[in-house]
């Protein structure tokens, strides 16, 4: 198996941070969704597995990035419907990178504007330079939670249109993004 891209698939490399990426959103978005319903003492856990999570996003995101700029992906595979459908692809795409990147900042100055330290992967703590504002920290909470859930659903709809090329029009679309497929 490849590390890097060829021009009928992706490589091991943009593989594995595109499913860690699903991963890391799913659990992120569970935890989120969910961590009222844990039971207090595991709150402060839950929340630190779903910052870290957000922050791995990030990083995720910014190494899928360059790796793309070193390593450009396989051109898009040719279907009925041509140029339409790789326009719509690239927005969303477009569309996913910048949820990927703003729904974790949001996060990020939620947990500032509470006034709280901000944990770095476990390692380090960022002081909050902000006083603690419960009004905006609850503004910002709520706009991390709608575009949370619209990164969610678009990737829904990502994953639902590489089963429709998979399924449907029989190309190679999803099979090229899974080890094993070059």
């Amino acid at each position: 198996m490849r590390i890097t891209n060829s021009k009928n698939a992706y490589g091991l490399g943009p593989q594995a941070v595109h499913w860690l990426t699903v991963i890391f959103v799913v659990v992120g978005w569970l935890l989120g969704t969910f961590m009222d319903d844990f039971p207090r003492s595991a709150r402060p856990s839950a929340l630190f597995v779903h910052m870290t999570l957000g922050q791995c996003v990030v990083a995720l995101l910014v190494l899928r990035l360059a790796w793309r700029t070193v390593d450009p992906p396989p051109p898009p595979e040719k279907t009925r419907f041509g140029p339409l459908l790789e326009r719509i692809a690239r927005l969303n795409h477009s569309i996913l990178y910048g949820l990927l990147l703003a729904v974790p900042l949001l996060g990020i100055a939620v947990q500032l504007k509470r006034g709280h330290a901000l944990p770095i992967v476990g390692v380090w703590t960022i002081a909050s330079p902000w006083p603690a504002d419960r009004v905006i920290s609850r503004l910002l909470l709520r706009a991390h939670e709608y575009l949370a859930n619209a990164l969610v659903v678009l990737a829904g709809v990502h994953a639902a249109a590489a089963l429709t090329h998979h399924w449907i029009f029989g190309d190679r679309t999803l099979a090229r993004m899974l080890p094993g497929r070059d």
